[in-house]
């Protein structure tokens, strides 16, 4: 299986970067396992419900981290975590004890996901993906990027990706869809998102060779606030190694 490098800490999205220290997935961290030789999955976690400053996350009722994500924020990198069928739930940190979301899923042994926390106005929900690391090449020179939808609106907005003057990405997207990892040249890429209304907004970033990106579309229609209006941004979830 490739491994990736990434960060281990809870990182903001301002700068959408995090590139710090090597995950193996080999064993749980303490707060998840007595023993060292447990084989796990790894998790990563987003808070992107964009009326939620704060969240927590627990897997079975098991805290995923200590502390807090806060809008925009994510874990920075990839949590070990117990394998099998587990609860996810979400609580507002503003309201002890309220959970905002509930489901169930299956995580595989040394497999990567993530979870995204999404939603406004009391509805909101756990979109959980398989990070597909062992489909990607590590030796063929090019990045891969994918993106989530997170905006919630009922329009499909139109998601455009290119890259070099060539078209990575261009179709309609519901809320809550996360594309797969597609690989891109490295350099720049301009990401954008329209409905023709409410939603309207364009970002270029660069991206390297041999890593992935998780572009995050996010914000609410019609928010004057600037933190909370619809906008782009962007995470590496790490480096790919063969």
């Amino acid at each position: 299986m490739k491994k990736l490098f990434s960060s281990m800490r809870i990182s903001m999205l301002a700068i959408g970067a995090a590139l710090s220290v090597v995950l193996l997935l080999s064993s749980c961290k303490k707060s998840d396992t007595t023993g060292n030789d447990i084989q796990v999955a790894g998790l990563m976690a987003f808070n992107l419900a964009v009326d939620k400053p704060g969240i927590t996350i627990t897997l079975s009722n098991n805290a995923l981290i200590q502390g807090s994500i806060p809008y925009t924020g994510y874990t920075g990198g990839y949590y070990n975590i117990y394998p099998g069928n587990r609860t996810v739930q979400a609580f507002d940190i503003t309201n002890t004890g309220t959970s905002i979301t509930n489901s169930t899923h299956t995580f595989d042994a040394k497999k990567y996901y993530s979870l995204f926390v999404v939603g406004a106005n009391n509805v909101y929900s756990n979109v959980v993906v398989l990070d597909n690391y062992d489909s990607l090449s590590a030796t063929n020179g090019q990045a891969y990027v994918r993106f989530i939808n997170a905006i919630p609106d009922s329009s499909n907005p139109r998601v455009n990706i290119t890259a070099n003057s060539t078209t990575v990405y261009d179709a309609p997207a519901h809320y809550a869809t996360v594309s797969q990892f597609t690989q891109v040249a490295p350099g720049q890429i301009t990401i954008s998102t329209s409905n023709d209304g409410s939603i309207q907004t364009s970002r270029t970033i660069t991206v390297e060779q041999k890593k992935a990106y998780t572009i995050l579309l996010i914000g609410k229609p019609g928010e004057t606030d600037a933190a909370r209006a619809v906008q782009i941004k962007f995470i590496e979830n790490g480096t790919l190694t063969p």
